[in-house]
């Protein structure tokens, strides 16, 4: 039996997140050592913070909030696409070479997790889906991508409109991946966002196991 790989990252005070945001806060409201009856942390931080999944209404209002994501689209095969460390924009050309069909669930590992990007400072040159690589895999039919990133699109430029196409076109989008541990290639996945009622996303927790 092969065994399930978590590729969530860690939340914890202090961790890289988007900027603008709020500083993730994790800390011991009620503490045993301190003479109280239990341990209760409290924790304070934007929906989007480390790994987690983007609702439609996130970018395209009027559409899917993340207590409507379907348990299934987050549950099942998925491939991991991995790419070279020195592709930063992924297009049409770079996703086409790996023959995407309808319904897949997908994940894109750049060189974001050569790097360990999670450990290291913001980087504003992070990897990358393009907007025309979002309009190409939108026509193919796919219900779920995933990146090494704290964002599908890029800090700067086209980045809203990546969102935007993927969104509209009801694809679900997993940000802040931990995809180091991992080759490219096929999986069983599972990853669930909280049930945030009315939320425009949630942090999650995901999970690959190699297919045989």
């Amino acid at each position: 039996m092969q065994k399930w790989i978590d590729i969530s990252i860690p939340l914890r005070t202090g961790m890289i997140h988007w900027p603008g945001d709020p500083e993730p806060i994790l800390e011991r409201m009620l503490e045993i050592d301190r003479g109280d009856v239990a341990n209760v942390t409290f924790l304070k931080m934007c929906a989007h913070t480390g790994t987690h999944m983007d609702a439609g209404i996130h970018f395209v209002p009027g559409t899917t909030t993340i207590d409507q994501f379907p348990p299934e689209t987050g549950i099942g095969p998925a491939r991991v696409l991995e790419f070279a460390s020195d592709v930063r924009a992924i297009g049409p050309k770079e996703l086409a070479v790996h023959q995407i069909a309808s319904g897949e669930r997908l994940l894109l590992k750049t060189g974001n997790s050569a790097g360990r990007w999670f450990e290291q400072e913001f980087n504003p040159r992070s990897a990358f889906l393009s907007a025309e690589g979002a309009a190409y895999l939108v026509s193919q039919g796919i219900r779920l991508v995933g990146i090494d990133s704290l964002s599908i699109g890029a800090y700067e430029g086209d980045g809203v409109e990546t969102h935007r196409l993927l969104l509209k076109a009801g694809v679900w989008i997993a940000e802040g991946l931990d995809l180091s541990r991992v080759a490219g290639g096929d999986y069983d996945l599972i990853c669930l966002p909280l049930l945030l009622a009315g939320a425009d996303g949630a942090p999650a927790r995901a999970l690959l196991r190699p297919r045989l």
